[in-house]
């Protein structure tokens, strides 16, 4: 496994299994099978509802706990300083462990300065031994890693063939940020599978589209969190280190890049009010919940 060395020195698999989307029911086989694989990486966040999942595989793995790098983000409605500090007590007694080795923020809104001040503190502490964010845009990443008192480590962003995200990765790598893409594959959208060039380049080295992917993003030196459900696939991500791009077909598939989100905008106004939304659906029902318990 290679890995990249962050800021302030620790050190991280530059490949990690990502459990975004992987239900409650399946995350714990699936996490245990890639831990067998040798995923040694894992990444997961309070909005994917399985963390609780993910300290159980973790725990039965048998795997000491220093040899797995453990991420996890806060979620909007658990900004500022207070509740962020509340959430990531939560989410490491659900992970069934007593530090973190990454904790981000997951989206750039609400008291993200509150919230990373508690990050920070916690670091400190040595609770955590790396913090960051996800989802910054330039801008912001900028901002915050210029009106902080600890830099962020990572920014983990929207980045693949189609998304290339050049302006944000020249900006991390000044400010010594780590980016890090949480779909490398930009989820199949567009075709990323079936590109010509990548299925072209993909014969050529003997390689599955997926395995181009992969090593391009490592390459450039992006760390990245595939996930699947199957052991197989996993397996298939997993094997990307025994093969280098020359630079001549890295240059191809730079350019494919579109330079535009095949997702979301964070700067959509119309996003924004999405999340505003979704977050005080949620606080209602979480309120209806304790008031339901009590009764």
């Amino acid at each position: 496994m290679e890995h990249v060395t962050l800021s302030n020195g620790v050190k991280m698999p530059i490949l990690g299994y990502g459990v975004y989307q992987v239900t409650k029911e399946e995350c714990e086989k699936c996490v245990l099978d890639a831990l067998k694989v040798g995923y040694r990486a894992i990444d997961t966040a309070q909005s994917y509802f399985n963390e609780e999942e993910v300290g159980n595989a973790i725990a039965k793995s048998g795997i000491p706990r220093e040899e797995i790098f453990l991420t996890t983000k806060v979620w909007v409605e658990h900004y500022g300083y207070e509740n962020a500090r509340k959430s990531v007590e939560e989410s490491m007694r659900k992970l069934k462990t007593d530090y973190l080795d990454l904790v981000l923020l997951h989206q750039p809104f609400a008291d993200a300065y509150g919230a990373y001040r508690a990050l920070e503190e916690m670091y400190e502490e040595g609770k955590i031994r790396a913090i960051g964010i996800s989802n910054f845009y330039v801008d912001r990443m900028v901002d915050f890693a210029s009106f902080n008192r600890i830099k962020p480590m990572v920014n983990q962003v929207e980045t693949h063939i189609f998304n290339q995200q050049r302006e944000l990765k020249e900006w991390a790598d000044k400010y010594g940020i780590q980016m890090e893409a949480w779909a490398p594959f930009g989820e199949g959208r567009g075709g990323t599978f079936d590109n010509p060039v990548i299925t072209g380049i993909a014969e050529k080295y003997g390689k599955t589209p997926a395995q181009i992917m992969l090593r391009w993003h490592i390459q450039r030196g992006v760390v990245v969190i595939p996930k699947s459900t199957h052991i197989e696939r996993m397996e298939e991500n997993f094997n990307v280190f025994d093969f280098s791009i020359s630079d001549e077909d890295m240059a191809e598939i730079a350019k494919l890049d579109k330079a535009q989100s095949s997702f979301f905008s964070h700067q959509d106004p119309k996003m924004v009010e999405w999340f505003v939304n979704m977050v005080e659906e949620r606080k209602k029902n979480h309120d209806s919940s304790r008031e339901n318990k009590n009764w």
